[in-house]
């Protein structure tokens, strides 16, 4: 994992100098080498901040090219079945120089063309790709958006990188604020893709690719999708599905610990990161395993992290941790760019900063509620979901339609006190609320994928939106703060496309939540860790419901003072003792003191 970043232009020449400061932006991502290459022109230029997995030599060294020259690449991730797509290079004639993943995009690209190349690969990544002979820039991310991938135009040029930060410190002027990227972070937590929360930058989508052309000046081109996921409904036993998953899992962690270094495991006790454990257990590793607990918490999962450790014969590094935590929100601001309100970012950061101590790379289970069924609401929307079809049909008139009724369902489920069109107006300042347009659920609608079985639209969106655009973006700013690469083998291809096409009775055998995981853990797990509720990774609510340590840093804030909020709309906040519209508004003034001031 790594950073990386690009400019091009169709005029004047790049300054290097500034490119070289853009770059080192990025240096927390990749600590272990820098690299930079520039055309003859100066038209074109690829910066790279390396942290070594494969091919520890000068020879993994980034940017690289291929033998002529013509073709140069950057890539942040990996590709997990680089091996396999290697032996079918060779056989077709191509030679390599290195051991990486990297050198094998090349080849590929050079052999199948860039929608070829995108077909056979799998993994997490984002890279870029100048192609000489053809001028074309071609940028790709991968299919669930693990890696990052930001991108615009400012005063006719054209950027790229893994953070905005590093685009931002090549521009003469910070952009304008995008105030509707305002209005949907207070209500979705985060600024939902391909926006971002400055005018004229964007993220560009999972499983979508760019394609730049220097005769047209690397102007406006539209991202075009190479991959999507098609949910169905077939009818496979239960026996059979598990007896499939478990062998995706085991070859998803296999390929997920191929590395030149140790890969250690984050564990929390729970499902998901316990089933990693026993997987790489399973194929010979003893993994590094960490946690992280809470001072005085009884529920801490620390405890929990040791039982499963004990039990699997791992060691386990854990720390402790106090509401002192809270004061790492400035830190914070600086690494996500953009305000993200998720608790857990708090706790994620300090445990990566915990592993970075003893490895590169760790697993972990992000991923495995989402395409396993490991909410309540999912099997509940399950075991009714025939009833509110029809009850949706039903309510077409008055509701707008199916795909209205399960929108808003599905926007209730992830409400943790979002802002809405009636009362995001009585929050904002007089002056603010004139720009910020009316809220709107675009975001969930525009990913809503009609079916016979409402579970799986509702896993696509879970899939599409929450995951991809608020899970994701908090593994990889948190981890890689720390120099870390987290690598999350349930989102291997293969394995959702799997689990994607089966029926959802199948998801919840017995009423159990991620029955399918279960059946294949569940001889390999203590009892104490099977029988466990579900517990998200956060702290006591003490640590986050304090309204003292909200009152200090809002009353008299960054957004008070900039005539953002309303100081009569943030007191009926806490009046109402709303906790979770008071922590989204934390994290924004945080970003805000952060980025506008």
């Amino acid at each position: 994992m790594c950073g990386i970043l690009g400019q091009a232009c169709s005029q004047g020449a790049i300054n290097l100098h500034t490119f070289e400061q853009m770059r080192d932006t990025l240096a927390h991502r990749g600590p272990d080498d820098a690299g930079l290459w520039c055309s003859e022109d100066k038209r074109i230029a690829l910066g790279h901040r390396r942290l070594s997995f494969l091919d520890l030599s000068d020879a993994g060294h980034q940017p690289m090219a291929n033998e002529d020259g013509a073709i140069w690449i950057v890539l942040n991730g990996e590709v997990y079945n680089y091996l396999e797509l290697r032996e079918m290079l060779v056989a077709q004639g191509h030679r390599f120089r290195s051991r990486s993943d990297t050198e094998v995009l090349i080849h590929g690209y050079e052999e199948w063309g860039l929608t070829g190349l995108l077909g056979r690969i799998n993994g997490m990544y984002a890279f870029a790709l100048w192609d000489g002979k053809k001028g074309e820039l071609l940028l790709a991310r991968d299919h669930f958006g693990i890696k990052p991938l930001y991108y615009g135009w400012v005063g006719g040029q054209f950027y790229f990188a893994s953070e905005l930060k590093a685009i931002l410190k090549g521009l003469a002027s910070r952009p304008a604020l995008r105030l509707a990227s305002v209005s949907d972070y207070l209500a979705y937590r985060y600024v939902p893709g391909p926006y971002t929360i400055w005018e004229g930058l964007y993220k560009l989508p999972a499983a979508n690719y760019l394609r730049l052309s220097q005769r047209e000046g690397f102007g406006a081109a539209q991202p075009a999708c190479y991959w999507q996921l098609e949910p169905a409904s077939h009818k496979t036993s239960p026996g059979e599905a598990a007896v499939r998953v478990g062998e995706l899992l085991k070859n998803s962690v296999s390929e997920h610990l191929r590395s030149d270094v140790p890969v250690g495991h984050f564990l929390s006790g729970g499902y998901d990161s316990s089933a990693l454990a026993v997987y790489s257990t399973a194929l010979g590793q003893r993994p590094n395993a960490f946690s992280i607990g809470f001072e005085g918490w009884a529920r801490s999962e620390h405890q929990y992290a040791e039982t499963v450790a004990n039990h699997l014969g791992i060691p386990l590094y854990t720390t402790i941790v106090g509401a002192e935590q809270l004061e790492l929100m400035d830190t914070l601001a600086y690494h996500y760019d953009e305000p993200i309100a998720d608790i857990s970012i708090i706790p994620t950061y300090m445990v990566s900063q915990l592993a970075r101590r003893h490895n590169k790379a760790v697993l972990s289970g992000e991923g495995a509620d989402e395409i396993f069924g490991g909410y309540t609401w999912q099997r509940e929307i399950a075991h009714f979901g025939r009833w509110r079809a029809r009850a949706a049909q039903a309510l077409q008139k008055l509701s707008g339609g199916p795909a209205n009724y399960f929108v808003e369902r599905y926007a209730e489920a992830m409400a943790m006190g979002r802002f809405r069109s009636d009362n995001l107006p009585s929050m904002l300042h007089p002056r603010m609320q004139a720009g910020i347009p009316a809220f709107s659920e675009w975001f969930y609608a525009s990913h809503y994928r009609p079916g016979e079985w409402p579970l799986k639209a509702f896993q696509y969106l879970d899939v599409k939106a929450f995951m991809g655009e608020l899970v994701l973006t908090k593994i990889d700013r948190a981890s890689m703060a720390h120099g870390l690469e987290v690598r999350v083998p349930f989102l291997d291809r293969t394995l959702v496309e799997y689990l994607f096409q089966l029926h959802p009775s199948v998801y919840f055998r017995f009423g159990q939540t991620k029955s399918l995981l279960w059946e294949n853990i569940r001889h390999s797990l203590p009892a104490a860790i099977l029988n466990r509720p579900k517990q998200g990774f956060v702290g006591p609510d003490s640590y986050y419901m304090n309204l003292e340590w909200y009152r200090e840093h809002l009353h008299n804030g960054y957004l008070i003072q900039d005539e953002v909020i309303s100081r009569e709309g943030l007191d009926s906040l806490f009046r109402e003792k709303s906790h979770w519209r008071l922590w989204k508004l934390i994290v924004l003034e945080k970003w805000w003191n952060r980025w506008m001031r």
